[in-house]
């Protein structure tokens, strides 16, 4: 059985990760056109695409958890311990690193499934910020700002730190299914409020299989756990770490085969390229200048330390840790949108000041 081998996390991330780069690069789905087109063209369909794939993968994921396929209880996202310093500032540079670069580390490998040589600078140097913010000498840091000021949601009775937990905690009763709803009927009506995103069938389409991808994830992982003599990860799709892993298993063999966040990685760049070369987009793309480049190198370093850091981008946190309803989810990202708007309006309007005053608007294309 495929289940039974050790190159089963990885199999199993390439496809996902596959079917999730081709959909990206084929609908254009990415988070920091979403947050730039919305403040300067008053476009919002990018940020309900986004929002339909985080709807899409509650529902699946509490299916797979109502189906016993699943236990939010084995990601590391749900952990008791609140990481809130990490999730704000973390965030904040993540976001302001995603301007610096024009979009996140998972845009960054569709990218680089086209023949962008940026891409390329930016996933090496993201992943190898990311290791040495998790196992290097910043990782001391991490510690001290991040691991050592966690607050500790035991304290208000909570098994996790996902929502439903603290609602159980603060009241005492398991009101799992209400709070699931609720928050998917909001998400709902948010979705539907634009009539133009209503008609829009691939935008709700995209969302829809970007959030069964993450779902397939954590049903994957863990079906894989279960019927491996190994330790198997329970994970979905995020960018910020496996590239790094993917890194250091390219340069050295230790014996531990690759995860299955390092086959997305590998699966993300497999298919934008199948989605590019169908439509003839592939080609070679570089930095224009030094100054191009410098601004990509800082930015990946952002994203690397703040990923980390906040333990989740913009899929990891925004989706994959969303799905399971964590409270780090939506600070995250409300984070990461804070920092973006800082770097845009530095980057666009000469100036992070302006970034406090209503966006020059654009017409939209």
């Amino acid at each position: 059985m495929i289940v039974d081998s050790g190159f089963a996390p990885l199999a199993a991330g390439v496809f996902a990760g596959a079917v999730l780069g081709f959909v990206a690069r084929r609908q254009h789905f990415c988070t920091m056109a979403a947050f730039e087109r919305h403040w300067y063209a008053g476009d919002s369909s990018g940020l309900r695409t986004w929002g339909t794939a985080v709807l899409s993968a509650i529902v699946l994921t509490e299916i797979l958890v109502r189906l016993a396929l699943f236990d939010p209880a084995d990601s590391f996202y749900t952990t008791v311990s609140f990481g809130w310093t990490g999730a704000i500032l973390g965030g904040l540079a993540f976001g302001f690193g995603m301007a610096l670069v024009g979009t996140c580390g998972f845009g960054a490998l569709v990218r680089l499934g086209g023949g962008s040589l940026r891409g390329l600078i930016v996933v090496l140097v993201l992943g190898l910020s990311a290791l040495a913010a998790q196992r290097g000498v910043i990782g001391l840091g991490r510690i001290a700002i991040v691991d050592d000021a966690a607050f500790d949601l035991a304290r208000l009775g909570a098994p996790d730190q996902t929502l439903p937990g603290l609602v159980q905690g603060l009241t005492g009763l398991d009101l799992r299914l209400p709070v699931v709803a609720a928050v998917c009927l909001a998400l709902a009506l948010w979705i539907g409020r634009d009539a133009v995103f209503r008609r829009d069938v691939g935008r709700i389409a995209t969302g829809i299989v970007v959030g069964a991808v993450i779902a397939f994830g954590w049903a994957a992982t863990s079906a894989i756990a279960e019927a491996s003599f190994q330790p198997v990860r329970i994970e979905s799709a995020s960018f910020v770490v496996p590239p790094g892993e993917l890194i250091l298993h390219a340069i050295t063999y230790t014996g531990a085969l690759p995860s299955y966040g390092v086959g997305v990685t590998l699966g993300v760049v497999l298919g934008a390229a199948i989605a590019a070369m169908l439509r003839r987009e592939v080609r070679w793309e570089a930095c224009d200048d030094a100054r191009e480049l410098s601004r990509h190198l800082l930015g990946a370093v952002l994203m690397g330390v703040g990923g980390v850091f906040s333990l989740g981008c913009t899929i990891g946190q925004g989706i994959s840790a969303a799905s399971l309803l964590t409270i780090s989810a939506p600070v995250v990202f409300v984070s990461i949108a804070i920092g973006a708007r800082l770097g845009l309006a530095y980057i666009l309007e000469g100036s992070i000041r302006h970034a406090f005053t209503p966006a020059e608007r654009f017409p939209a294309e």
